[in-house]
């Protein structure tokens, strides 16, 4: 069983920066693709970027060139930094685990992260 915790929300202005983590325990991290999901308010959860085992990495189209994904194997953590934030990027953002082999797949608890204009 894989627990997951995320870190590093906060209230920030249009264009600032922050950093999210992820801490992962219980499992081998080197056995999972990561992911950072999102839910905004009245929307459904949607993926914002995702970093496979072997660090291939995937983004949302409303984020690609504003925010990286990576992860840390000796830290057990993956990270999203996030630049030039929009208001847009308001939302609760999930961290997600899932094993290569079994599938199977574990989020966090969730961290929210403000925008405003």
């Amino acid at each position: 069983q894989v627990q997951l915790v995320e870190s590093g929300g906060g209230l920030v202005q249009t264009g600032e920066s922050l950093r999210l983590s992820c801490v992962a325990s219980g499992g081998i991290f080197w056995r999972h693709d990561m992911a950072w999901y999102r839910r905004a308010p009245g929307k459904q959860r949607e993926l914002v970027a995702g970093i496979t085992n072997n660090a291939m990495t995937n983004y949302a189209d409303s984020v690609k060139g504003r925010f990286t994904i990576s992860r840390d194997n000796g830290k057990n953590t993956v990270y999203l930094q996030m630049n030039s934030l929009e208001p847009e990027d308001t939302a609760v953002y999930y961290c997600n685990a899932r094993h290569t082999r079994s599938q199977s797949v574990y989020w966090g608890q969730g961290t929210q992260v403000t925008v405003s204009s």
